[in-house]
C-alpha cells in the first residue's frame, strides 16, 4: 500500500498531464514509459489526430459494444480521443460525455470539439472518485489507461456503477500487475502519474470491480508490457 497521499498523487497526475498537453509530448525526459503502453488508433473511424497524445494502453471503444443512440461516458477523456471515436459510433442520436480532472486537457478537448462541430459531445471537469453527474444516466462507460491513476479504486468503481443505467455496462483498458511492486516504487508519485505504481495486481483489480456490484466480468484481451524505464531502475537501486 502506497504511503503517498491521495492529494499528492492527484496533483502530480494533473501536473504531468498538463505538461503533456502543453508540450505535445508524452515521452520526454520527465514522461518516460508511456509509449510502451500505446496501441494504434489511426485506423479507427472517428479518430482525431489532434486529440491523440499516445496516452492509452488499449482500444476500449472496440470492445465496448456501443450502438447508435447510446449515452456514453469516457473517464479520463484527455483531449477527447475516445470521446470522438465513441461519437462516430453512437451518431447524432446518442451522446458522449468526457470527464477529466486536468483543465488543460479539457481546454484542448473543447478546441477539438469546436473544430468538429459536434453538438452531442460534452466535456466535464471532475474526478472519477466523485463523478459530478447524475445516477443511472449512461448505457456505456469506457476508460483508457486511467483507473490505475485513481488512488481509491473501490470508490471509483462504485461511481461507475452509480452512473450506469441498470442495463448498462462498462469497458476499461488499463494497466494491471502480475507481481507486486517494491515499496520504493509504490511511494514514488511521479511513477504513479506515469501509470506504473498505481496499478493493482490483476486479482485485486477484478475484486474492486466485484465489490462495486458488477457481475459478468470478462477480460476480452490481454497484452504483456515490459518496462525498461530508467526511473524504475533508479528507484530500485536507491
Amino acid at each position: 500500500m502506497s504511503n503517498v497521499s491521495s492529494k499528492e498523487i492527484k496533483e502530480k497526475v494533473k501536473e504531468r498531464y498538463a505538461n503533456i498537453v502543453n508540450t505535445r509530448s508524452c515521452c520526454g525526459p520527465n514522461n518516460k514509459g508511456t509509449s510502451a503502453f500505446k496501441e494504434g488508433y489511426d485506423h479507427i473511424e472517428g479518430y482525431v489526430a489532434s486529440a491523440d497524445y499516445n496516452l492509452g494502453c488499449g482500444l476500449p471503444t472496440e470492445h465496448a459494444a456501443m450502438k447508435e443512440g447510446d449515452y456514453v461516458l469516457d473517464l479520463g477523456c484527455g483531449a477527447g480521443n475516445d470521446v470522438f471515436i465513441a461519437r462516430s459510433i453512437v451518431g447524432a442520436s446518442g451522446k458522449v460525455v468526457g470527464l477529466d480532472m486536468t483543465r488543460d486537457m479539457l481546454k484542448k478537448a473543447e478546441e477539438n470539439k469546436s473544430k468538429l462541430g459536434y453538438e452531442n459531445v460534452e466535456f466535464v471537469l471532475g474526478e472519477i472518485e466523485d463523478i459530478p453527474l447524475e445516477e443511472n444516466r449512461f448505457d456505456v462507460v469506457v476508460s483508457n489507461c486511467v483507473l490505475n491513476l485513481v488512488p481509491n479504486k473501490d470508490k471509483a468503481y462504485q461511481e461507475v456503477y452509480r452512473v450506469l443505467k441498470p442495463t448498462g455496462h462498462f469497458c476499461m483498458s488499463d494497466v494491471v500487475l502480475t507481481y507486486d511492486l517494491p515499496e520504493k516504487i509504490k511511494n514514488r508519485p511521479e511513477l504513479y502519474a506515469s501509470c506504473v505504481s498505481g496499478a493493482l495486481l490483476k486479482e485485486a483489480y477484478i475484486d474492486s470491480i466485484k465489490k462495486a456490484g458488477f457481475t459478468n466480468i470478462e477480460i476480452v484481451k490481454e497484452r504483456p508490457i515490459i518496462l525498461s524505464d530508467d526511473k524504475l531502475q533508479t528507484a530500485l537501486q536507491e
